[in-house]
């Protein structure tokens, strides 16, 4: 064999392994996924697509760092909405625990997890139905994340010890885990008092509850603030736009 076909074979040989190289370091690094695209995915229902126009979930996920092959918990996961676009983008390598109460899955979701759950998509999903102030089973640590999207505000108004449900987050966290809440915003000074009424809590109590487990505040989105809510209207009533915070909070290493 001549010396030119013996270089042309190892300069692709060289260039295969530089690829297969750059392929590992993608994977190694995390690089983050097209949330665009999963947003987008065709089978996804209309009325998904209704609620992405108020809840702009290519940004959220974007902001909470959701990657392929994590464990999350969704936290009062409702219907599902949040929980299949976090299972979908945590793909078939990774899980999502959906937790609900029993008392509130009879009141307000009956059968609509259920439905949503016979999707492909939802193949990876555990259906978790325990109480808010003991969510996590027991054989459930080192999430890599928990999700609480726009529900904190329901457990003010029910039995709930909210002081233990943020502890057993915690504990359910790896070390550097992360912790991404969102809610509707209450005028300052309001704390509490208007979640069953208006549906809405104060930035300021929410965060002094949290940080009260131990978390730490590293990020904060502003891609859901509306400054022409007042903060005086019940959040499926009102004619404009809700001012919502998002947060990022970690366990510390």
């Amino acid at each position: 064999m001549n010396r030119s076909i013996l270089r042309a074979a190892a300069s692709t040989t060289l260039a295969a392994l530089a690829l297969l190289f750059a392929d590992g370091v993608r994977a190694q690094t995390g690089a983050a996924p097209d949330y665009a695209a999963i947003v987008a995915a065709p089978d996804r229902s209309d009325a998904d697509r209704q609620t992405d126009q108020r809840r702009q979930p290519a940004k959220m996920l974007a902001f909470a760092g959701v990657k392929p092959g994590m464990t999350i918990l969704d936290m009062e996961a409702s219907a599902g909405y949040s929980t299949e676009l976090l299972a979908r983008t945590v793909g078939p390598t990774g899980k999502i625990y959906a937790q609900d109460s029993a008392a509130v899955i009879e009141r307000f979701v009956k059968d609509k997890f259920d439905t949503r759950a016979q999707k492909p998509a939802m193949q990876n999903v555990v259906h978790v139905v325990r109480n808010y102030d003991d969510p996590i089973p027991p054989e459930v640590s080192n999430l890599d994340m928990i999700t609480f999207f726009f529900a904190y505000h329901d457990i003010t108004y029910m039995e709930v010890d909210r002081a233990a449900m943020n502890k057993k987050m915690f504990a359910a966290l790896k070390p550097g885990g992360f912790l991404i809440i969102a809610d509707h915003c209450a005028k300052p000074g309001e704390g509490v008092s208007v979640g069953k009424t208006l549906h809405r809590i104060e930035e300021a109590t929410l965060k002094q509850e949290v940080e009260a487990a131990g978390f730490k505040l590293v990020a904060e989105g502003d891609f859901l603030h509306h400054a022409e809510d007042p903060r005086d209207i019940p959040v499926f009533k009102a004619p404009v736009p809700i001012d919502e915070f998002v947060l990022k909070y970690q366990k510390p290493q």
